[in-house]
């Protein structure tokens, strides 16, 4: 604090995470998760921790099964370091969750197709479990600034940005219940739930290729399926930056624009190029 009990400035970060959009988040999920934060009665504290957000002040988010580490820039020269720790669901709860889920073949088709299936809250509550946080003491953060509050503006910064990426990989909250999107599949493969032989569920069609791809950004494979171009006719790529669309959203961002935002023109501009190039050889 300063004089007269004004807060310091904070010494604004350079290459901070920023988020990317006014709402942090669209998703039923991600929705929950900021109305959890908003509903710790933080005050002035939230609209404070929303702006650290917006303006690249959150230098690092790692997170791990049941925990997220951060590092937040505020007025002091040295980084707060925050935690935030989810109570994970222990072995015999991840199992009934499975147990579950296997009875619908449907849940499994959709989790192996990377898609967060609408109704999956109902079947954790089935077994009376909530995927997502359902109250206060579900969740411990803690913060390194001197702010008496707990959850602070640096914690809620890195609480509103993390509702942001649930948009664009779902499967996070997985992961600080304890287990990846990975470890649960093999866990309901167990129970006989997605194995291939998912009862009588149809297959998925293919998923197109402008489809984001969050797998790819943790590194679990490869994009495999390259569109071949017909040798017959050469014309340029009917959408821009297609494989750049199915790999989705970069994780925590910390440009001034979107990745795909920023590269699309690039791509187009490359692709009219060497249209003009390969018609001029031939």
């Amino acid at each position: 604090m300063g004089w007269w009990g004004e807060p310091k400035k904070r010494i604004q970060a350079t290459g901070g995470i920023k988020s990317q959009s006014q709402s942090f988040g669209s998703s039923w999920w991600a929705k929950r998760w900021i109305a959890l934060l908003e509903s710790f009665n933080l005050g002035a504290r939230l609209s404070r921790g929303r702006s650290y957000a917006r303006g690249g002040q959150v230098l690092s988010i790692s997170i791990l099964p049941g925990v997220v580490a951060a590092k937040v820039q505020g007025s002091r020269r040295t980084p707060y370091s925050i935690t935030i720790k989810i109570k994970p669901f222990s072995e015999k709860e991840w199992g009934a969750a499975a147990d579950a889920l296997a009875e619908q073949a449907l849940f499994a088709a959709k989790l192996m197709a990377n898609e967060m299936p609408d109704t999956i809250e109902e079947a954790f509550q089935s077994v009376k479990l909530a995927l997502l946080p359902a109250k206060l003491s579900e969740i411990e953060t803690d913060c390194s600034c001197p702010d008496y509050s707990n959850p602070c503006k640096h914690t809620a910064a890195v609480y509103f940005l993390i509702g942001e990426e649930f948009d664009r990989d779902p499967f996070l909250i997985f992961q600080l219940r304890g287990k990846t999107r990975e470890e649960f599949l093999k866990l309901l493969a167990e129970r006989g739930g997605a194995s291939g032989e998912a009862g009588s569920a149809e297959p998925l069609a293919p998923e197109p290729l402008i489809a984001a791809h969050p797998g790819f950004w943790q590194g679990e494979q490869a994009l495999t399926e390259v569109p071949q171009q017909s040798y017959g006719t050469v014309v340029a790529p009917p959408v821009a930056a297609a494989l750049l669309r199915r790999l989705g959203d970069f994780p925590f961002w910390r440009g001034e624009k979107s990745l795909l935002d920023g590269l699309t023109p690039s791509y187009s501009e490359a692709s009219q190029k060497g249209l003009d190039l390969y018609l001029s050889e031939h």
